[in-house]
């Protein structure tokens, strides 16, 4: 994947077995979130829980941008909004 300096965030990829993608999708969506937001979480607190002080900064480094994006882009994205509400 070329870096784009101008964006911040990406796409990783990586393998899972389709039936479990599924499996997690819904079960994610029953809870009232999607995939993204759950993932995010998830490796929110593996930092948070495991990471060293690096880490850690780099997380709250990540959080500001995120925070800042947000601000400039009128807050979160629609989705999100419709589903906190």
């Amino acid at each position: 994947m070329a870096a784009d300096e101008k964006d911040h965030t990406f796409a990783p990829r990586f393998r899972v077995p389709k039936r479990l993608w599924g499996a997690y999708g819904t079960a994610v969506q029953r809870q009232g979130t999607d995939r993204s937001a759950d993932l995010l979480d998830h490796v929110r607190a593996y930092v948070r829980e495991h990471g060293n002080d690096h880490e850690r900064a780099e997380l709250a480094a990540a959080e500001e941008e995120l925070t800042a994006r947000r601000a400039r882009k009128g807050g979160r994205p629609a989705k999100a909004k419709e589903e906190s509400a």
